[in-house]
């Protein structure tokens, strides 16, 4: 739904010279800033600083397209997502003690859907298997349950209920388990001998 208007941006930015390895580290650094916002309890600038951060993730890639992709983009992009993806619960479990056996739960189950796509990723590549599903990316992209957008609505919640963070915690990492769980299998199809 965004394409369009990421795409219009990405042209500007791109003429201006703006290039995506530059949006997705400055992405980075902002996501990283939730740490401390979260950690004090500043749950308006962490929700800012996790959306500026969500943007840069939309636009790398837009602006990717335009001036034509690279390997070290598309790693940078992974692992910058999943730096981000750990780095808001280790927040919260800052904020309040309380919170660090759900914050645990979920960087864990966050550990078994990286795990999944990029180990199912680097087979596909090995294999010669492509997919253009979700639009063109830097390596094969295996969907599940538990995607940006869930993630980004997750991370949301958890800034708009801080108190209900633990239950909406399990509740998502219990997702990413299903995500999991289901690329595993896809895996046994597509690799299965």
């Amino acid at each position: 739904m965004l394409d369009a208007a990421l795409d219009a941006a990405a042209r500007r930015l791109a003429r201006a010279g703006l290039r995506a390895d530059a949006i997705t580290l400055g992405g980075l650094a902002v996501g990283l800033a939730a740490i401390p916002f979260l950690a004090l309890e500043w749950y308006a600038a962490a929700l800012a600083a996790i959306l500026v951060n969500r943007l840069a993730d939309g636009l790398d890639g837009a602006v990717a397209r335009q001036t034509g992709p690279t390997d070290l983009g598309g790693y940078l992009d992974i692992v910058g997502d999943y730096l981000f993806y750990a780095a808001v619960p280790f927040g919260f479990a800052l904020a309040r003690p309380a919170n660090a056996l759900a914050a645990a739960f979920l960087i864990f189950a966050f550990m078994g859907t990286g795990a999944s796509f990029l180990a199912y990723a680097i087979l596909a590549a090995k294999r010669g298997i492509v997919t253009a599903h979700q639009g063109s990316k830097a390596f094969f992209y295996l969907g599940g349950l538990t995607e940006g957008t869930e993630t980004i609505a997750a991370f949301v919640a958890f800034c708009l209920f801080p108190d209900a963070f633990a239950a909406l915690a399990y509740g998502f990492g219990a997702l990413c388990w299903v995500t999991t769980l289901s690329r595993m299998a896809a895996a046994g199809r597509s690799f299965g001998d």
